[in-house]
């Protein structure tokens, strides 16, 4: 069904972990049963794929990085019924089978065929539809690889989006977005009044501040080194900040919500600013992490405060969310003004330019910067 020949694109390449990242010419074979070829539009750049650069978390190499893209579909593989060429999509880093034990019960976050994907560096028949220009091998990473002009996926790792989404906005959604909010709606859920501090201002923390506001949550409080961040979290929704650069947090967060926090979250995935988030809550307050970190890295919090306080700690990858439900209301919330995503957008980048993008993230760039692929 309308399947398209194996072409030629531009696309970035990570061969080790710590070099930089190549823009080169690679080939994409075209879709199989049951997968997509994506015209991506625009893909958003995630410290997550700066872990998987740098070597702390590991893939198979050489990749095709880039989780957090959107486009258009050119072209379909055979069985394919969710969608159709011209149709714009939003991609998932996670699939959804619809048959293991997470995705029936409602938590296609954990599905069971996302471990064939990470393990075997492919889709979700673990072989790879990229190839490096000599004809060697070449992986997908996390089944997206959308810092490139094409990305071939599983019908299973798309969503549709609304023509009146701008594609910088639903490659973000895919991603910082439901992460950070889906946090707030789904790790924590009703909040309404309670009082929420978020550590990390980045994409997904500010992402968390402005669930935070829609969730009704009061004070939220946001948490971070960099003025400019902290300045973009009272904007999008946040009701006091404070500067970890020449405060000290836990006074700070004491003296704005005496007892202790309700709810916090933590975006960053340091295990002293999970000690200090542990530290800030009251008794049967919640401590939800979203931030990652090296395999090996472990948390220590006091054992009495999770015994005699009731104090909890409930993990949350990709928001908890059900993609296929919550990035419909996402857009949605947008729509209506009711969600200011525009207000997340950073800096916009060429394809030729991704490791200047990384540069500014790990320089404390604010807002979630954007590669367009398709830009000279």
């Amino acid at each position: 069904m309308n399947a398209a020949p194996a072409r030629t694109v531009r696309a970035a390449v990570l061969r080790r972990p710590g070099d930089p990242l190549r823009v080169e010419e690679v080939r994409l074979d075209p879709p199989r049963a049951g997968e997509l070829l994506v015209r991506i539009e625009a893909a958003g750049v995630c410290h997550t794929d700066q872990h998987y650069m740098a070597g702390d978390l590991p893939s198979l190499l050489p990749a095709v990085v880039g989780h957090e893209g959107a486009g258009i579909v050119e072209a379909v593989g055979d069985g394919v019924s969710r969608v159709e060429p011209g149709q714009r999509v939003c991609l998932l880093w996670r699939p959804r089978c619809g048959e293991c034990r997470y995705c029936v019960t409602g938590s296609p976050a954990l599905c069971e065929r996302a471990v064939v994907q990470s393990t075997y560096g492919g889709l979700l028949d673990g072989t790879s539809r990229l190839r490096l220009a000599d004809g060697g091998n070449l992986h997908h990473l996390m089944g997206a690889s959308c810092f490139a002009q094409y990305a071939v996926v599983s019908e299973r790792a798309v969503v549709a989006v609304p023509d009146d989404v701008p594609p910088e906005i639903a490659a973000i959604a895919g991603c910082a977005v439901i992460t950070g909010v889906g946090a707030v709606l789904n790790a924590i859920g009703a909040c309404a009044g309670q009082s929420l501090v978020v550590f990390g201002a980045g994409g997904v923390g500010l992402s968390s501040v402005m669930g935070a506001r829609l969730a009704g949550a009061n004070p939220v409080i946001a948490v971070d080194v960099v003025a400019d961040r902290l300045g973009a979290a009272l904007e999008l929704g946040a009701t006091h900040v404070v500067d970890a650069s020449d405060a000290d947090v836990l006074a700070e967060l004491r003296r704005l919500v005496p007892g202790g926090l309700d709810n916090a979250i933590e975006a960053i995935g340091r295990p002293e600013t999970l000690a200090l988030a542990f530290e800030s809550l009251r008794p049967q307050g919640q401590l939800v992490p979203v931030g990652l970190s090296r395999p090996d890295t472990t948390l220590s919090v006091p054992l009495n405060q999770v015994v005699q306080r009731e104090k909890r700690i409930v993990g949350s990858l990709y928001g908890s969310s059900n993609p296929v439900v919550d990035l419909p209301r996402i857009f949605g919330l947008y729509r209506s003004g009711r969600l200011p995503l525009d207000g997340l957008l950073g800096a916009r980048y060429p394809l030729g330019r991704i490791n200047d993008a990384y540069d500014d993230l790990c320089r404390g760039a604010v807002g979630r910067g954007v590669v367009l692929p398709w830009a000279a």
